[in-house]
């Protein structure tokens, strides 16, 4: 009897302890995200990855990342990595990717971050591919306080220090637009052939051609006059005589 309740109680106990590790495994996250300086707004705070290698036959070749809001790709950085491993910006995020690593080998990277955001937590959905093209998929979010299947690993944040302040958005360079070549219509018209003027010696010589014709035109008019008034002297006196 004595025997019977030891085993029943060894049972119970198991499936209890079966129970409790059937609910726990979900919350460790098979990313792990940590940071040494955990706070929002922290300036170049260095943020830590280990991603755990769960093939036995593939090893990991490159984990991409989703940042969460409030960080932009241009404001990370890879800090330390794998060897060879080069870390890739996106649209969304990141990549992180390099010589495949040893089936079962972690991979383990740090990244720097420009500031942290102004958040409770933050979120980094990671996607780990493995050599022989399988991949593990930890973006899942708590729903209701129940921890889903495969999470997100999620850093949180202490609140800012006093007098922290969101620093200016780094600027992005203008795209220089592409030279536009040169239409009919933007082309300058060939300048009208100025008007030639005549020199100074030639102007000079004009007038004096001009004074001369004048002045032979008003001694003819002048001869004629005499001609006529003589001619009129002349009739008087035949009538005199």
């Amino acid at each position: 009897m004595n025997r019977s309740r030891q085993l029943a109680r060894a049972a119970v106990v198991a499936a209890a302890l079966a129970g409790v590790s059937a609910l726990a495994g979900p919350a460790f996250a098979h990313v792990e995200v940590t940071s040494a300086t955990p706070q929002a707004l922290a300036v170049d705070a260095v943020v830590a990855f280990d991603a755990e290698g769960e093939s036995a036959s593939a090893g990991i070749k490159e984990v991409r990342v989703v940042l969460p809001a409030g960080l932009a790709a241009a404001d990370v950085s890879l800090a330390e990595g794998p060897a060879g491993w080069t870390l890739s910006p996106a649209e969304d995020g990141y990549t992180v990717a390099g010589p495949a690593l040893a089936p079962g080998e972690n991979a383990e990277y740090k990244i720097k971050v420009r500031q942290l955001p102004a958040a409770a937590e933050l979120a980094f959905k990671s996607v780990v591919t493995y050599t022989d093209g399988q991949a593990d998929r930890w973006i899942e979010l708590p729903q209701a306080g129940v921890q889903p299947a495969h999470p997100a690993p999620v850093l949180k944040l202490a609140a800012a220090a006093p007098g922290a302040a969101p620093l200016a958005t780094s600027p992005t360079p203008a795209p220089t637009p592409a030279p536009t070549p040169p239409s009919a219509e933007a082309t300058p018209a060939t300048p009208a052939a100025a008007p030639v003027q005549a020199s100074p010696s030639a102007q000079a010589a004009s007038t004096r051609d001009g004074s001369s014709a004048g002045r032979a035109v008003l001694v003819g008019v002048v001869a004629v006059l005499a001609l006529a008034a003589g001619a009129v002297l002349w009739r008087r006196r035949s009538a005199r005589g």
